[in-house]
């Protein structure tokens, strides 16, 4: 049997009332409920989709985990390779060689990261042979000093395939006509573009044993990168391989050398959640105002049902029901349009952008020029929490304050 305060909550929920401003101030509250449950969940499904996004493109170049001598090079990486490889995470394993120098063309000049790379195996470990513009990094060939540039750093110093780039690296020569910089010609084979600026304008690759001559290390190495099955197992998985690792190696991943770009995405999401939640706050402060008018409104039901013999619990139940069903309705519209947009908001937008003529992210100025989403069902489930508990706030107020009516009071002037 369907107990008497829901019927009633429900049916003053429905009821159409003399006072249409109260049904106004209602369906206000029910809609600014629903709309700011499918803002939140839009946004934060497009902030996870940036995140996603951009942790891609910086582990395309990045390794998951990497291992080095400690800023000293590493002459034994053979043997750090087949220990790392018996790990079960392990997918991919590739040295290199990497260090600071400049690019010089005539009269243009650009800092750069130079790494010396194995063609064959770096494929293993990052996205930068799907990345090529131009060329392919296959083409690299020992012994022909030969180099890969990022697409900005190329613009910058004005070449393409073929030309001709000296490499500058901070050691100097002695020489009768005195101390001279270090530098070697090197020959344009490929172009890429991994869609960050930080490598696109300022990262040169190399062979091997191009880096290992320019550097005079020998077959010295500065460290080998990994590749995991699982890219957030890398914490734990450094801390396995440095119990396996002879002595001068240190293993590190992408969450330490990254840690504060992607801990500044958190911080940004929860700042985000927090504002775009006052939405849902003051709509469901809305539903104060409402109750109270309707409490007002009902003062002579409510006193009737007092005479009757309900009881000051039973009267408040009648208005949280009222206050939830308007809330209930909202968040559960809210969280199917949040849903529904979250899933479907790559396709949205750009329909958006062709039928506004404009461009939201233009392509020229960022470097994520589209809209992507991750929706994560648990950010569902909070959000629709969140709404929820507020609503339920909202109603204590205005249920407190029927339950304490007085029947002589309310109908003195009936």
């Amino acid at each position: 049997m369907i107990p008497y305060e829901l019927f009633v909550g429900i049916r003053y929920t429905r009821v159409k009332r003399k006072n249409h401003f109260i049904s106004f101030i209602s369906m206000v509250s029910m809609l600014g409920i629903m709309l700011g449950v499918m803002a939140l969940i839009t946004v934060l499904s497009v902030m996870n989709g940036f995140e996603q996004e951009l942790r891609e493109r910086i582990l395309g170049m990045v390794s998951h985990v990497s291992i080095t001598g400690g800023g000293k090079p590493l002459a034994a990486w053979p043997s750090i390779d087949a220990r790392v490889r018996t790990h079960p995470q392990v997918v991919g394993v590739a040295p290199y060689v990497e260090k600071q120098g400049m690019l010089v063309v005539g009269q243009s000049v650009s800092g750069a990261v130079l790494r010396g790379v194995r063609p064959d195996l770096e494929p293993q470990v990052s996205e930068v042979s799907e990345k090529m513009t131009k060329g392919r990094l296959a083409d690299l060939t020992p012994g022909k000093f030969q180099i890969v540039l990022g697409q900005e750093l190329a613009d910058t110093l004005q070449v393409g395939l073929g030309d001709k780039v000296t490499v500058v690296i901070p050691k100097t020569l002695v020489t009768p006509a005195g101390i001279t910089p270090r530098l070697k010609r090197f020959t344009v084979v490929g172009l890429f573009s991994v869609g960050m600026h930080e490598y696109d304008s300022a990262m040169a690759l190399m062979h091997l044993q191009d880096a290992q001559k320019l550097f005079r290390l020998r077959d010295q190495v500065s460290g080998v990168r990994l590749k995991l099955t699982d890219l957030y197992l890398a914490r734990s998985v450094s801390q396995e391989l440095y119990k396996v690792l002879p002595e001068g190696a240190y293993p590190n991943d992408w969450t330490w050398q990254h840690a504060n770009f992607f801990r500044a995405l958190k911080i940004e999401k929860r700042m985000m959640f927090l504002i775009v939640a006052l939405i849902i706050a003051v709509a469901a402060f809305n539903i104060v105002s409402s109750l109270v008018m309707v409490v007002t409104d009902k003062k002579s039901d409510i006193a009737i049902l007092k005479t009757l013999g309900a009881s000051p619990a039973s009267i408040m139940g009648i208005f949280v029901v009222q206050g939830i069903v308007i809330g209930l309705v909202g968040t559960v519209i809210g969280v199917i349009l949040g849903v529904a947009l979250s899933l479907n908001i790559e396709t949205l937008v750009p329909m958006l952008e062709n039928w506004l003529d404009m461009e939201f992210l233009p392509g020229d100025v960022y470097y994520i020029s589209t809209f992507p989403s991750d929706m994560h069902w648990q950010d569902v489930w909070q959000v629709g929490s969140l709404a929820f508990v507020l609503t339920l706030l909202a109603t204590l107020y205005p249920a407190w304050r029927a339950a304490n009516t007085q029947p002589a009071e309310a109908l003195r002037y009936e």
